[in-house]
């Protein structure tokens, strides 16, 4: 919680926001603090980064995580590297090896010799189970450095652009932004930030973070399965070995499932039991199963907090003379959704000022 209030600082000190950038930005800073006990977005004596090397990185990663690479889909011709992204991948791929080498060190460092040392990230955690030799599946160096990256990625692009969309859909229907606003006002009051056990006390709020993954899931097409046998659905044959890929884009917007699946309509989820943890098969936003995303719960508190405290402690409007009606909704189709053309939006804080001074 006291990262976001330090990175909400930030935010309440910059009027116009593109709200893309900022809101990646507040992730990512918010993630790292959880994940590696620090953020590495600013200049520091920290000599392993330049300036934003880190935040490039991470952006790179989540792009090459979503290419088409022409070599996946025609095996004979991949060594040919036709788009460079392989190139790409590589080199990446040791940028980030030398960068969580140096944080796994720096924890092992920093524990070594503090008897009964508490865990105070979730790389020390992790560090924990590496060393418990008791479980089942022994977790190496190397799975450590996966989860740690895996934690990062995912974490820091589902929450910004989840609430980049929760945003926009507020901001074209203002009605829905004062029942969100009513709803923090009288549960929270004036006087202190949104913290993550009021999150139960807000439901509304909930309806409209599961209608905005509903209608923007963030991998619109999880992640790829492979059939384990030959199957037939729907009339179609399936042979084994089969790469299959669940369309939840299109399960958002199925007339079928849901009743005019094209509005934004959080009063849809009050009052019934749809979860989003896989159970569901209607709104799967984070997938099921094994190879449901396994930082779920921490990316959804992250979009419950961020998008909370945002709405409680600041005015939103579009620029200048730009009406709702303006406001373009087109999306971007790759491994994530973002919009086409980043938002735009003037904020002003509306919270006692000290609050905005952690």
């Amino acid at each position: 919680m006291n990262a976001l209030l330090k990175e909400l600082f930030k935010f309440a000190n910059t009027p116009t926001h593109y709200v893309e950038n900022q809101l990646f930005t507040l992730s990512l800073n918010i993630i790292s603090r959880m994940v590696l006990g620090k953020k590495y977005t600013d200049e520091s004596k920290d000599t392993i980064f330049k300036p934003n090397e880190f935040k490039k990185m991470v952006e790179e990663l989540l792009f090459l995580s979503g290419v088409l690479n022409i070599g996946d889909s025609i095996p004979w011709i991949n060594f040919l590297d036709l788009q460079g992204y392989i190139k790409r991948m590589k080199a990446l791929s040791k940028k980030f090896d030398r960068f969580l080498e140096h944080v796994l060190d720096e924890h092992i460092e920093g524990s070594k010799g503090v008897k009964d040392y508490v865990a105070k990230d979730m790389v020390d955690v992790l560090l924990q189970f590496a060393e418990d030799h008791t479980l089942e599946v022994k977790l190496e160096r190397h799975g450590a450095k996966a989860f740690t990256q895996h934690l990062l990625a995912g974490g820091t692009e589902s929450s910004a652009e989840t609430v980049e969309w929760a945003i926009s859909e507020l901001l074209k229907k203002p009605e829905i932004f004062n029942k969100a606003a009513e709803e923090l006002d009288r549960v929270i009051g004036r006087e202190r930030w949104v913290e993550e056990n009021d999150m139960v006390n807000l439901p509304y709020l909930d309806a409209i973070i599961k209608e905005t993954m509903r209608l923007h899931p963030v991998a619109p097409m999880l992640a790829p399965r492979l059939s384990r046998e030959d199957c037939n659905i729907a009339g179609f044959d399936i042979p084994k070995g089969t790469r299959v890929f669940v369309n939840v884009w299109t399960i958002g917007r199925d007339p079928a499932l849901w009743e005019n699946p094209n509005e934004f309509f959080p009063e849809r989820f009050i009052g019934k039991d749809i979860d989003i943890k896989g159970q569901n098969f209607a709104l799967l936003p984070f997938g099921s199963g094994r190879r449901m995303c396994p930082g779920y719960s921490l990316g959804l508190k992250m979009i419950q907090t961020s998008l909370a405290n945002l709405l409680h402690g600041f005015k939103w409007r579009l620029p200048g003379e730009m009406k709702k009606e303006d406001l373009d909704m087109e999306e971007i189709y790759g491994l994530s959704t973002p919009k086409k053309i980043p938002l735009v939006v003037v904020v002003e804080p509306k919270l006692p000022l000290h609050l905005y001074f952690p």
